[in-house]
């Protein structure tokens, strides 16, 4: 587990990272997004010990990373965006060594030969780095933050250079560490986000203005009840239909996307799901629906909401304690 806690980085008079709070639980893949200059990178670099913070605690697995370094990296696994790689070693003499600096305790041979697999890197074991493709090096990076079976992982931009086949490996087995592990990915490939992460977490300006599951936060910031539906049949007779379901506030008529195939926009209230009875009514009438969707937001919708003073209070599943920050951040 992560938790961090009132955490906060000065630069002089620059607020990097503005008392800023986030957990991320056992068995949970974590996203953490942010524009360039958020402070997104001094967060990562204060959770692996690389800078101390201002003030607030940075834990890792229960232990303060400030106050415990040694003891806290020994539950962390960390692949930065370059991974620290020497080039003249081949790789099997670079995981040694990581092996050796970790001071690594499980039987080495096998224990080198299981990340080695699971990274797909076996072929490659005995190359020297700098022959290796950008691809393999990223593998190789991801191998030595394997060493020693750490409970948490901290990726940042763990496919760089990958072509689209590895990718999807990676993201399948970073999916795969993710159910035993506690995993934070920071990456600008919203698409990969989306893909791999349970929960997101949004920094911009030093503070978080965001924390909730993809899902609630489209709900959120749209801040409406909105379906759309294509439906058979002639608009006077399906509209007023629309209309006498319970919990519908308003129907637009759209354009006729097809022959006798009309474009609904239905406003319910809050809360109330008519899906149901809509798909009811319209089959009793002999009215097909050919296409239902919910409006929704894609999360680069949603990370530009945010990141551009655009975002409604509560989205950190908080009621009162955020307000005042996110109308601050509204504001700036």
């Amino acid at each position: 587990m992560i938790e961090v806690s009132n955490l906060s980085k000065h630069y002089g008079d620059k607020k990097a990272v503005d008392n800023i709070s986030f957990k991320a639980e056992d068995g949970e893949i974590l996203g953490f997004l942010g524009p360039n200059g958020a402070g997104k990178s001094t967060t990562m670099n204060i959770l692996t010990g690389y800078i101390s913070a201002t003030s607030g605690k940075a834990l890792i697995n229960g232990i303060d990373i400030l106050e415990n370094p040694i003891k806290a990296k020994r539950e962390l696994g960390y692949l930065p965006e370059l991974p620290p790689l020497y080039m003249d070693m081949t790789v099997k003499e670079y995981l040694n060594f990581v092996y050796d600096l970790k001071k690594c305790k499980l039987p080495r041979n096998s224990h080198l030969k299981d990340i080695c697999s699971l990274v797909k890197i076996e072929h490659v074991y005995k190359r020297v780095i700098k022959n290796l493709s950008k691809g393999y090096k990223q593998r190789v990076g991801l191998a030595q933050a394997l060493i020693g079976n750490p409970k948490v992982l901290i990726l940042d931009e763990p496919t760089v250079g990958l072509d689209p086949k590895q990718i999807i490996e990676i993201r399948t087995l970073i999916k795969k560490l993710g159910k035993n592990r506690t995993v934070i990915l920071s990456s600008h490939i919203l698409s990969e986000v989306q893909a791999v992460c349970d929960k997101i977490v949004v920094i911009n300006e030093g503070k978080v203005v965001a924390d909730d599951t993809e899902d609630n936060l489209s709900r959120k910031l749209i801040n409406e009840h909105l379906l759309t539906a294509r439906i058979e049949g002639k608009t006077e007779a399906v509209e007023p239909l629309i209309k006498s379901i319970k919990g519908v506030i308003k129907v637009e008529v759209g354009s006729e996307r097809e022959k006798g195939v009309w474009e609904y926009r239905i406003e319910a209230k809050e809360g109330v799901d008519i899906r149901r009875e809509l798909f009811k009514r319209m089959a009793e009438r002999n009215m097909p629906i050919l296409d239902l969707r919910a409006s929704e937001l894609s999360l680069e919708d949603i990370f530009l909401k945010l990141t551009m003073g655009e975002a409604l209070p509560q989205l950190t599943g908080k009621d009162d304690d955020n307000d005042d920050d996110n109308e601050d951040t509204a504001k700036d």
